[in-house]
């Protein structure tokens, strides 16, 4: 619904009839919609965001220093990443803000399939490293 730019918001109010059986909507009522579901996907964005800056903040002090300020990459995973153009400006935008600009520059956001496999297996891999030692 938000990347309907039409004037009449024809995509909302096509939306809104055949998902949630809403029959008459003005455009006035569409260009609410439109603002309330950017608010719930901006709150989203910006919690994963501030998660993930969270996690690289305590990564950089467990690491002693090691962390910011190299390359890292953030591997993500999901439907609202990959899809959502909204959903990752906002996430990036919020790791922006809470990590600043020097340390945000070294940080890459990748999109990854099947993440949680992978993650799976790395974790496996790793375990199984540790205790043949």
């Amino acid at each position: 619904m938000q990347q309907d730019n039409s004037e009449d918001l024809g995509e909302v109010e096509s939306i809104l009839h055949d998902i949630i059986g809403v029959n008459q909507s003005s455009v006035a009522a569409r260009r609410v919609i439109v603002e309330v579901s950017d608010c719930i996907v901006k709150r989203g964005g910006r919690l994963a965001g501030a998660g993930i800056a969270g996690i690289l903040q305590k990564m950089e002090n467990d690491s002693k220093g090691l962390i910011l300020g190299r390359r890292t990459v953030v591997a993500m995973d999901g439907g609202l990443y990959e899809n959502y153009p909204q959903y990752r400006s906002y996430m990036v935008e919020a790791m922006a803000e809470l990590l600043g600009p020097r340390d945000m520059e070294h940080i890459v956001v990748e999109h990854t399939k099947d993440g949680s496999g992978i993650g799976a297996a790395l974790l496996a891999a790793a375990n199984s490293k540790y205790a043949a030692a």
